[in-house]
């Protein structure tokens, strides 16, 4: 089957269901489906072939979704690009794609502007929420206007390529990860499997161009509901919950944490939750026993990376609720077992498979694993042991079959959810021009779950405040990479060969907060 078929079972499910609730009103799925075969036909008549890659620059909407939708029934390729990342990935992104069409918001229009100056494949750029005006491009209307109501079904098989989320690399920069339509199927299978439910609402507060717009693909054969906020906002989101009778929700820690510790946060019923997921970074154990006090026992996660699909591991409500009930606090610490569709193990360094208690590094094997990375044949083999897709997380699993994240291989930092690549921030850091040198590592915060830190060494006879670093840094990074706080070394350690460090930067910071590395 092709990814855009799953969302067609939820609109025979039930076509006058709405689909898609945003601040400007709500789509049934019968509408929903019928502006995506609009906007299919729209891009075939700008000649944009099966296979053509389209991404979406938008905050959370129905508009920009339903572009999403039109360029799957059109067949082609959705790129994530996420509108809060800073515009020189995107530029990357584009780029590296060879994305020819990008749907963009309004609010986008400076940027888009930029990315039609710097990415020569940008053929296209169409507004969904305005006119095309001061871009070179179209609007969504225009496109739409004397479209076809129905698009015919394009060529293309269960191994074609249908996704290319980003995913970054040693080096920091972004890479496309391929997940065909066999992939998605199987990664549907999974959702279906453990999150299954009828007539589930859906809260989608965290961006539609990540894990969010991931499980509303994987939940429209349920025929969900999603209702969107334009971001994060604690207050916002309970009110939401409480007046959507919202079913399912996934959020990053970091933002459930700012739920926590709001005054309001009993005032809401939170009845309607089944599944809230919180992923991407692990949460502290104490912050989900008071997470199931306060929603109720709604609680769920995995382990998964834009490599192996959503949720190769699941620890459900029920598995939390038994957890606190045994006592065995220790088991929050785990990310679940295995889902049924995959396999996951833990290797060791000569390639075998190891036994339960050993630590090595976690492998996931199954039709839901990327076919690659685009356009980068020595990463992709990199990425693989044979058929096993090596993750660069450390962990273990226990004699019952639950697995344990560990350490990472590689020093990427996750910050509220976020990948950070510490080389990339380094070298902004350096580029300051009383700085020497500088370490960038993660470090434990409660809010964050990693806080990006600048560990500088300043040249001699210079000085710059913390301060001045962060409003250097700020317009170059973005605010997800940004260093949260900046420290300052006499001498960072370095290896025999004068290479600095990281993880004996990293080590001082993790041993003062009492963490094990």
């Amino acid at each position: 089957m092709q990814l855009i078929e799953f969302f067609d079972k939820g609109a025979r499910i039930a076509p006058d269901r709405v689909y898609l609730r945003d601040d400007t009103g709500a789509r049934t799925y019968r509408e929903a489906e019928l502006a995506s075969h609009r906007i299919g036909n729209g891009l075939r008549r700008l000649g944009i072939a099966e296979g053509a890659r389209v991404a979406v620059y938008c905050p959370n909407s129905m508009a920009g979704f339903e572009c999403l939708m039109g360029a799957l029934r059109a067949g082609c390729v959705w790129v994530s690009a996420n509108i809060r990342n800073a515009r020189e990935d995107t530029t990357h992104i584009l780029n590296n794609t060879a994305t020819e069409v990008l749907f963009f918001s309004a609010s986008g229009r400076e940027d888009v502007a930029y990315f039609r100056q710097h990415c020569p494949s940008v053929a296209h750029a169409i507004c969904v929420d305005g006119d095309g005006d001061g871009a070179g491009g179209l609007s969504l209307a225009q496109l739409m206007e004397g479209a076809a109501d129905l698009c015919p079904a394009p060529a293309r098989g269960r191994d074609d390529l249908v996704t290319l989320f980003n995913s970054g690399g040693t080096t920091g920069a972004p890479k496309g990860v391929m997940m065909s339509n066999l992939a998605w199927e199987s990664l549907i299978a999974n959702q279906r499997a453990t999150r299954y439910l009828e007539e589930p609402v859906q809260l989608v507060a965290a961006p539609m161009t990540h894990a969010a717009g991931a499980f509303m693909l994987a939940l429209a054969p349920m025929g969900v509901r999603n209702v969107f906020l334009r971001g994060f906002e604690p207050e916002a989101v309970m009110q939401a919950i409480e007046e959507h009778r919202v079913t399912h929700l996934f959020l990053p820690p970091t933002a459930i944490y700012r739920m926590l510790a709001h005054p309001n946060v009993r005032d809401y019923d939170y009845s309607s939750l089944r599944y809230f997921s919180y992923a991407a970074a692990p949460m502290a154990p104490e912050k989900i026993v008071e997470a199931i006090e306060v929603f109720g026992p709604v609680m769920a996660t995995g382990f998964g990376q834009t490599e192996s699909g959503l949720d190769v591991t699941y620890f459900g409500p029920e598995d939390h609720v038994a957890a606190i009930e045994s006592g065995n606090l220790a088991r929050l610490h785990s990310c679940g077992r295995e889902t049924p569709y995959v396999r996951v193990a833990i290797m060791g360094e000569d390639g075998s498979l190891l036994p339960p208690g050993e630590p090595g590094e976690i492998v996931v094997r199954g039709n839901q694993v990327m076919m690659g990375y685009w356009n980068a044949p020595k990463e992709s083999a990199r990425a693989f042991r044979g058929d096993w897709l090596l993750t660069g997380d450390i962990g273990y699993q226990d004699d019952e079959g639950w697995y344990y994240l560990v350490d990472r291989k590689r020093d990427m930092i996750i910050s509220g959810g976020f990948n950070v690549f510490p080389a990339e921030v380094e070298k902004v850091v350096i580029a300051h021009e009383a700085v020497q040198d500088c370490a960038v590592v993660g470090v434990p915060d409660p809010d964050w779950g990693e806080a990006v830190l600048a560990v500088v060494e300043l040249k001699p006879g210079a000085s710059v405040t913390a301060e001045e670093l962060h409003l250097f840094c700020r317009p170059r990074l973005g605010g997800i990479k940004t260093p949260k706080r900046f420290e300052f070394s006499r001498a960072l350690p370095r290896s025999a060969v004068g290479k600095v460090l990281r993880r004996k930067v990293r080590e001082v910071f993790w041993q003062e907060a009492g963490r094990q590395i």
